[in-house]
């Protein structure tokens, strides 16, 4: 594994953790994105089939579960990460994948008290999120112009994180955070990303890390 702070591709940490494991990937469609993660072979749900030893999902789309479904995919279910006290699963658990979902929920605190009881003193969670002193945001907000107006953001994100302020939410929901990374454009979307992001970004890594595109917490019960 990288060390603390380090500049890392996400896909790559979280392939490398999972592997022959037992993983719970949440939420695993990438809704309204499936068909075309799955036509273009990006789809993580189904990279982690290919190498854990076990592998469930849990989303809130259904129209993503029936997709995944129909491709194959088993032992997912629809289940909503804030009520995590209401879904119907037993499972010995050695890796939580929560990719890139945490700043779309609404009240972060009820998924951290939920997910502690789908863990042990052995389960990792590897929780990544974009990056709240991202350099590459920050540049083409401010090129953009509109008065603020205009940002390159995801229109369901309702939060960012930062290392200080993501290390005290899992504190005060009795988690620790045992490693911290930053993780920079994933190599599979850089073919899809217009040369000025790509550009921005990497002079932005180059001069410091903690410029990246989004960060990496991998957490364990305190």
């Amino acid at each position: 594994m990288p060390q603390d702070f380090d500049l890392v591709q996400r896909l790559d940490v979280i392939k490398q953790m999972c592997e022959g494991k037992r993983v719970l990937h949440l939420g695993c469609t990438n809704y309204p994105y499936t068909e075309d993660s799955i036509k273009n072979k990006m789809l993580l749900h189904h990279d982690l089939e290919a190498i854990a030893a076990g592998l469930w999902g849990i989303d809130t789309d259904e129209k993503g579960i029936e997709i995944l479904e129909a491709h194959g995919s088993k032992n997912i279910l629809k289940g909503d990460l804030e009520h995590l006290d209401q879904l119907d699963i037993d499972v010995d658990l050695d890796v939580i994948v929560a990719g890139e979902m945490i700043e779309h929920l609404n009240n972060p605190g009820l998924f951290l008290d939920g997910i502690k009881r789908l863990m042990s003193q052995e389960t990792r969670m590897i929780l990544t999120t974009v990056n709240a002193y991202c350099g590459m945001r920050f540049a083409l907000y401010g090129l953009r112009g509109k008065r603020g107006k205009q940002e390159f953001v995801h229109p369901d994100h309702v939060a960012y994180y930062s290392y200080s302020t993501l290390k005290l939410l899992v504190e005060r929901h009795g988690l620790r955070v045992e490693q911290f990374l930053f993780y920079d454009i994933g190599s599979e979307h850089r073919p899809h990303t217009r040369w000025i992001v790509r550009a921005i970004n990497d002079v932005c890594v180059r001069i410091a890390p903690q410029w990246a595109d989004g960060i990496i917490a991998i957490c364990r019960l305190a």
